[in-house]
């Protein structure tokens, strides 16, 4: 007989011995399965079927041996409290990114206090921080954009799920967007620079054009800023996630292209420089 409980002991000392997370492996456990927390807990000592014993194996498996990111496995990942499917053809969201829709919900209602707004997500990948604030807040009207088309299949596809009203447009960054204008810019772009090393679970298994950012990682963020006049309107708000290391960087970019405009660096929960606002035409 093997319980929920000595299967899952089992699968986390494997997991230790191959020196991998074994928050992963209980994440993969859990979707595997078939329970929610609470029943896994009140079934613990009970005897784990078969079938969701071999399942959960080769799965734990793709994550041990194959070096997949266990997102990728189970297929989705929650994101500001709502399921969105994953694909190797997008970034996997990421938690610290839930920071940035936060913060663009705060200032919206400091700038904008409740107001109709036009909203564009430039490269929006898997569509997370796009639908995440559209479900969250109703007077935003969104639009996003990617190059990719197979990153835009996802997003589409995670919209309707999510019955959000998203406008997707293809191509390349400001590209799509010059005939529209726009009270918020939010924007999460590649920004690792192209030599730095990357994890390997990273590195070999999302787009390599979602995550190298030029030789300093700012290439996206100079695209934006240089034309970010284009497309929005007399009164603005930028919204970017960075590196940690890029703030006085990016600030100055900033600077050069929006030198009245008040700009700001947030901090995220592990206390590193993350979200950088530009603010524009308020006084």
């Amino acid at each position: 007989m093997s319980s929920y409980k000595k299967v899952l002991q089992e699968a986390k000392a494997l997991t230790r011995k191959k020196n991998k997370e074994t928050s992963a492996t209980e994440l993969v456990f859990l979707n595997f399965s078939h329970l929610k927390p609470n029943e896994l807990y009140l079934k613990y000592e009970e005897e784990m079927p078969k079938e969701a014993i071999i399942d959960f194996n080769e799965a734990l498996g793709l994550y041990l041996e194959k070096n997949i990111p266990v997102q990728q496995i189970i297929g989705f990942v929650y994101f500001y409290g709502y399921k969105f499917l994953v694909r190797n053809t997008a970034l996997i969201p990421r938690f610290e990114t839930e920071e940035l829709v936060a913060n663009v919900l705060i200032n919206y209602d400091q700038y904008f206090d409740g107001k109709l707004v036009d909203v564009v997500d430039i490269g929006t990948g898997s569509g997370c921080l796009a639908i995440a604030l559209a479900k969250e807040e109703k007077n935003m009207s969104f639009t996003a954009t990617d190059i990719s088309l197979e990153a835009l299949k996802l997003a589409k596809e995670n919209a309707r799920n999510l019955d959000a009203a998203v406008e997707f447009l293809q191509g390349d960054m400001l590209e799509p967007l010059l005939d529209k204008k726009f009270d918020i810019i939010v924007s999460n772009p590649p920004y690792i620079p192209n030599a730095e090393e990357v994890d390997p679970l990273i590195y070999d298994n999302e787009p390599h054009i979602a995550l190298f950012g030029g030789e300093d990682g700012l290439d996206f963020y100079r695209t934006i800023l240089k034309d970010a006049h284009k497309i929005i309107k007399d009164k603005a708000f930028i919204a970017f996630e960075h590196g940690y290391d890029k703030m006085e960087e990016l600030q100055a970019i900033a600077k050069s292209y929006f030198p009245s405009a008040k700009i700001f660096t947030l901090k995220d929960m592990q206390n590193k420089d993350r979200m950088t606002f530009i603010i524009i035409g308020f006084n």
